[in-house]
C-alpha cells in the first residue's frame, strides 16, 4: 500500500508562549488524569518500567535504583512496545509499470524498507503533556501529536530491538522531553522520578548519547564528571560514547538549571552498540565527541570529532560512526558500524534526494524518522517510525519534499551469541548473572545517590573503586 503524505503542521512561538501553555495544559491535565481511561495502559507501563529493580547490593543502601524505560532486569517483551508493525508487501503491485531488465537490475542493487514499525511513546517529564499527547495522537492521528510533541516534549520511545536479527544493534531510544519552572506538577513529579537516571551500571556494550537539544550531566563510578548537549554552554560537545566493556556505574542527569522563567527544552537518542565478544572485559572508557564542520576538500578530521558534512541543496549530514562518502568519524569503535543522522533543512528545492553508497558487509540497516517523513523507493517513512531495510544492496536513497530529520543505524552483524538483560549485553545467560553478580559484589563500584553533591560522589567513589581485575577474573567463559 502506498502512503499518501500528510500535511506537516508548522508551529512557531517564542518560550513565553511555551510557559503560557505550559501553565493552561498542566491545570486541563490535572483533570484528564483525574478520569480519563485510556490514559492507563501507556502510564502503567511506564510506572511498571521506571519501578524495576536491580538485584539489591549488600554493601551499599542505594544499590536499589530506580530505572529508565529501557533499564528492566527481566527479558523485554518487544510485542508490548510496539503499537503499529507493517509487513511491506514482497511482490509488485499490478498498477506498477512493467520493469525493463536496466530497471530491475537498478532496483535490485538498492536498499529496500522490509517493514516499518511505530514503538509505544510513554509520557514523562513533563507526564502531563506525554498523556496530553497520548490522546491527541488517538483521537487526531499520530501526525498531529508527532508536531505537537517537537514543540513541547513529554514522551520517550524506546524502540527494542530483537537483538538477534538487529545486530550489532541492541536498543535505540528517543527521548523528547522539557522542564518549566512554571509547572506545578513538575515538583510533585520529581518526589517519585528524579529528573534523570540515577546511577545504574552497564557492561559489554557501548552507549551512544546524541545531544539534539539541551543537554545531560554524567557522573560515573571511574570519578569522571562531565556536561554535554546541544547548547553554547556545552562549547560544541554534542555526543558521549561510553564504552562499558567490564563494567561501570553512571548516572546522567538531565542538564536543566536556569532563572524561576526558564524553559528546558530536552532531546537525545541513545543508542546500544554491541561489542565483540574479545571486547566486552575491556577497561570501561568515557569520552565526549564535538562538532566539527567539514571544509570543502577537507578529508582529515581532529580527534574525538562528529564530521558535520553541509550540502548545496541543503542536506547536511553527520557522521557520529563510520564513515560517509570518504568522510569517516574520529571514534575508535572495534564493532564495524555506522551511525548517520541526515537533516534535509528549509531550502527552494521541492524534492530532494540523499544518496549513501552502504558497506556490502552492513547487512543490518536501520532508520528512524524524527521529524517529517521520507520516501523509500516507493513507500513513505512517516515521523517516529522505524523502517527496517532489506539486507543486500549497495546503495540507499532518501526522497524527502520539505524538511526531515533521519536517523540511520547500519554495521555489519557480530554473528555471535547474544543474552541481555536490564542494563547488561553479553553472550550467554551465564554471563549475564556473572555481571550481575559482580555488580553485588562491588566490583563496578557501588552506587551512589544523585542528590549526592561533587565532593560526596568524589569521596564515595575513593571509598568504593572499581577493581576491574576481579571483574576479568570471576569471568565465566
Amino acid at each position: 500500500m502506498r502512503n499518501q503524505i500528510q500535511p506537516h503542521l508548522t508551529i512557531m512561538t517564542r518560550q513565553q508562549t511555551k510557559a503560557a501553555v505550559s501553565l493552561l495544559l498542566t491545570l486541563l491535565s490535572i483533570d484528564f488524569l483525574s478520569g480519563n481511561r485510556y490514559a492507563s495502559p501507556s502510564l502503567g507501563a511506564w510506572a511498571f518500567s521506571w519501578h524495576c529493580r536491580l538485584p539489591p547490593s549488600p554493601t551499599n543502601s542505594f544499590a536499589t535504583v530506580r530505572a529508565s524505560p529501557y533499564f528492566l532486569t527481566g527479558q523485554r517483551n518487544n510485542s508490548r512496545s510496539r503499537i503499529r508493525s507493517i509487513q511491506l508487501r514482497a511482490t509488485p503491485d499490478v498498477s506498477d509499470p512493467p520493469t525493463t531488465p536496466s530497471s530491475q537490475k537498478t532496483t535490485q542493487s538498492l536498499r529496500q524498507l522490509t517493514h516499518i514499525e511505530q514503538y509505544a511513546r510513554l509520557p514523562i517529564w513533563p507526564i502531563w503533556s506525554g498523556v496530553l499527547l497520548f490522546l491527541t495522537s488517538r483521537l487526531f492521528g499520530t501526525s498531529i501529536a508527532s508536531n505537537i510533541e517537537d514543540f513541547l516534549g513529554g514522551r520517550v520511545c524506546p524502540n527494542f530491538f530483537d537483538a538477534k536479527q538487529t545486530s550489532p544493534f541492541v536498543l535505540m531510544v528517543h527521548h523528547r522531553h522539557s522542564f518549566s519552572n512554571l509547572d506545578p506538577i513538575r515538583f510533585v513529579q520529581r518526589l517519585f522520578f528524579p529528573e534523570g537516571f540515577p546511577s545504574h551500571p552497564h557492561r559489554g556494550f557501548v552507549t551512544v548519547t546524541y545531544c539534539l537539544r539541551g543537554g545531560m550531566i554524567h557522573r560515573d563510578s571511574l570519578g569522571i564528571k562531565q556536561s554535554y548537549g546541544a547548547e553554547d554552554r556545552h562549547d560544541g560537545a554534542h555526543v558521549q560514547w561510553l564504552t562499558a566493556g567490564a563494567g561501570i556505574q553512571h548516572e546522567e542527569m538531565w542538564d536543566v538549571a536556569g532563572d524561576y522563567f526558564w524553559w528546558s527544552d530536552q532531546e537525545l537518542f541513545q543508542i546500544w552498540l554491541n561489542l565483540p565478544r574479545e571486547y566486552k572485559m575491556v577497561k570501561p572508557k568515557v569520552e565526549l565527541l564535538r562538532r566539527h564542520i567539514v571544509a570543502e576538500g577537507q578529508r582529515r578530521f581532529p580527534e574525538g570529532t562528529t564530521p558535520i558534512v553541509e550540502e548545496e541543496d541543503g542536506i547536511v549530514t553527520t557522521v557520529v560512526c563510520g564513515e560517509y562518502n570518504g568522510i569517516r568519524a574520529s571514534v575508535d569503535c572495534p564493532t564495524d558500524a555506522s551511525i548517520l543522522r541526515v537533516q534535509f533543512t528549509q531550502h527552494p528545492s521541492k524534492r530532494r534526494m540523499w544518496k549513501y553508497a552502504l558497506p556490502k558487509q552492513h547487512e543490518t540497516a536501520i532508520l528512524y524518522v524524527r521529524k517529517g517523513s521520507v520516501r523509500v523507493g516507493s513507500e513513505r517513512l512517516p515521523a517516529h517510525h522505524t523502517g527496517y531495510l532489506s539486507r543486500e544492496g549497495e546503495e540507499l536513497i532518501l526522497e524527502c519534499e520539505g524538511e526531515a530529520d533521519v536517523l540511520l543505524l547500519s554495521g555489519e552483524p557480530l554473528r555471535e551469541p547474544i543474552a541481555s538483560k536490564g542494563s547488561m549485553v553479553m553472550n550467554t545467560e551465564r554471563e549475564i548473572q556473572e555481571a550481575y553478580l559482580d555488580y553485588q559484589r562491588g566490583f563496578m563500584g557501588v552506587p551512589w545517590s544523585e542528590k549526592f553533591s561533587d565532593s560526596e560522589w568524589i569521596e564515595h567513589v575513593k571509598r568504593n573503586p572499581e577493581q576491574f581485575d576481579c571483574c576479568i577474573d570471576h569471568r565465566i567463559a
